[in-house]
């Protein structure tokens, strides 16, 4: 399994339309075939940054929905929000304890 974490830092101004924009894409997203997980996480001490979890299949059905005319749409109206560069990383999960 692929986990895909994104950390976004956005304008202040900016925060309330990504957080719409999360909102109306995110089950379709979450539903995009290979997309095991979806989580949006926010900063408690820096409300402009944001984080995003998505647990995939493998590369592959990571890369079909980075080519994929949904996340097209959604990255266009995202980055636009920035206020600085996202960082993202691709990791396989080792273990994990409930």
């Amino acid at each position: 399994m692929l986990v895909r974490i994104v950390k976004m830092i956005f304008k202040e101004a900016s925060i309330i339309d990504f957080q719409e924009i999360f909102d109306n894409s995110k089950h379709e997203i979450r539903s995009f075939e290979g997309c095991n997980f979806l989580e949006l996480y926010q900063d408690q001490n820096n409300p402009t940054i944001f984080f995003t979890y998505s647990y995939w299949t493998n590369e592959s059905y990571l890369n079909s929905y980075r080519q994929s005319d949904l996340f097209k749409d959604v990255w266009s109206k995202t980055k636009i929000l920035f206020a600085a560069k996202p960082e993202a990383w691709s990791v396989d999960k080792i273990e994990s304890l409930k």
